[in-house]
């Protein structure tokens, strides 16, 4: 005999909005007529936090995993103890997306995938079985998004950089660099834009690239760590670049390994771009820009 469970959502994306309804229905495929001790349904939302291991031994006190803090769980009894034919049956559900109440409720937050931040939501079916038997489960995951809010006014940011505006420049070729960026607040369903121009350079140039840089604070009443990880990294130019010309900037912003800019009291999840010009003997010249991001239109 083998039987097995499943999951299908109304939404192919699978993407939803506190206060929406999940519906879906359960699939069940078995070989022959099933008895089962009931079906439940639960709805996990959690945050689970890591201290990073280079400031593990700075917080000796506790582990480097901290315990994960709870936004959803929520069960219902989808059948009741009984008998399943053979074949396939879909067994409907429908349950509210609402974040749990408690003391240390952050309400809903985004998906968010990173290094030692990480937001998942996840459906978890489980039918009972005798003891002779092994309970058949099956997990899917889906993905929470906060509604669009309306867009801010755009903040650009310009600068100029030269071995005069470096610090510990040390042995830098002479060059001047004009970077900009259309607006420091960006909205996750559009591009981040700008421009580079490099006006002089004393030694040939090997590559400008531009980073976008996750910065994820988190810990506990001990201590906090901030660890700042790549997320992707782009290069915009290859090569020795014409002295004078404009370069355009644009990136991408990858969905689940970005979110809107979050602080709680227990973790916050930043982000920062870099432009980095390479030089040809690898000599290397990064500017720095905090950036917000929001979900908005």
């Amino acid at each position: 005999m083998s039987a097995s469970l499943a999951f299908s959502l109304k939404k192919v994306n699978k993407v939803y909005h506190e206060g929406e309804i999940i519906a879906g229905v359960v699939i069940v495929d078995t070989s022959t007529d099933l008895r089962h001790e009931g079906l439940t349904l639960t709805m996990e939302g959690s945050v689970n936090l890591q201290i990073s291991s280079k400031n593990a031994g700075i917080f000796d006190t506790f582990s480097n995993n901290i315990r994960p803090i709870n936004i959803i769980n929520t069960s219902i009894e989808l059948a009741p103890a009984g008998k399943i034919p053979t074949g396939v049956t879909e067994i409907p559900f429908e349950m509210p997306l609402v974040a749990r109440q408690s003391s240390m409720s952050l309400g809903l937050l985004e998906t968010y995938h990173g290094v030692f931040v990480n937001v998942m939501y996840t459906l978890k079916c489980s039918m009972k079985r005798s003891f002779l038997n092994k309970p058949l489960n099956a997990s899917c995951q889906f993905f929470v998004q906060y509604k669009h809010q309306a867009r801010p006014a755009p903040k650009p940011v310009r600068c100029e950089v030269s071995p005069d505006t470096l610090r510990g420049a040390g042995a830098a070729p002479h060059f001047a660099l004009y970077a900009e960026l259309d607006s420091t607040v960006c909205a996750l369903d559009r591009p981040v834009t700008g421009k580079i121009r490099i006006d002089e350079c004393s030694v040939p140039i090997k590559s400008i690239e531009l980073q976008l840089v996750r910065v994820e604070t988190c810990g506990s009443a001990e201590g906090f760590s901030k660890d700042a990880t790549e997320i992707q990294n782009i290069q915009v130019c290859e090569g020795d670049v014409v002295r004078g010309r404009e370069v355009p900037l644009y990136m991408v912003l990858p969905r689940l390994f970005t979110c809107p800019t979050t602080t709680t009291p227990y973790f916050k999840i930043e982000f920062e771009l870099n432009i980095a010009v390479i030089f040809e003997d690898d000599y290397l010249v990064t500017e720095n820009f905090p950036i917000l991001l929001l979900r908005c239109k």
